[in-house]
């Protein structure tokens, strides 16, 4: 049995432009997410997702319908990521940052939940903005590893696959990412109010 992705692949891959248009639905916002919180600029972001999922669209007759979907997106989306940094070596990560709305981004959300007791006086959007901001500090493989598994919602085997490495790797990265995360976040008195 075909997931849902799978099936949207499948139908791509018959001819059904129909498909490509679920597609982009789906995981545009994704996309952009996880381009945005590894090079700060919107509009780059924004050009990057196009670019993934025009890619999707291109290459899906090399997809093969096993249940991997979006570990094959994302290696296209990490792909273009490191391709553009290298271009752009001199000025990768611009900091022209622009709004988006925190209040439909599950990752923050989870992400909040891990340090935000409710009587904490900092808003979502407060966090948010302090989270991004400390994550520019994290090195660039535990930054994706914590991007991909929290704000994209994917395993730690899917994201193995898409960084390139082993479980174990990813797992140590997570950790790292993490204990990072929150001894920056102690100072400010931002402590953890439960593990994962």
């Amino acid at each position: 049995m075909y997931d849902e992705n799978d099936q949207l692949m499948i139908r791509l891959q018959g001819g059904d432009a129909s498909a490509f248009d679920e597609i982009v639905a789906q995981h545009q916002q994704p996309l952009t997410g996880f381009f945005l919180r590894n090079t700060r600029d919107w509009q780059l972001a924004e050009d990057l997702s196009q670019e993934t999922l025009l890619r999707i669209y291109n290459q899906s007759w090399n997809f093969l319908p096993v249940g991997r979907f979006k570990p094959w997106m994302y290696r296209i989306a990490r792909n273009l990521l490191i391709d553009n940094v290298r271009k752009r070596s001199h000025d990768a990560l611009i900091r022209a940052y622009q709004a988006r709305s925190e209040e439909n981004d599950p990752g923050l959300s989870r992400i909040a939940g891990q340090f935000l007791p409710p009587e904490h006086g900092i808003n979502q959007r407060e966090f948010s903005g302090l989270v991004d901001q400390l994550l520019e500090e994290i090195p660039d493989e535990q930054r994706q590893t914590f991007v991909l598994h929290h704000y994209v919602g994917l395993g730690l085997a899917e994201v193995a696959e898409i960084l390139d490495s082993n479980v174990a790797t990813t797992k140590s990265r997570l950790r790292l990412a993490r204990e990072k995360l929150q001894d920056k976040l102690r100072p400010l008195g931002i402590t953890a109010v439960k593990e994962e």
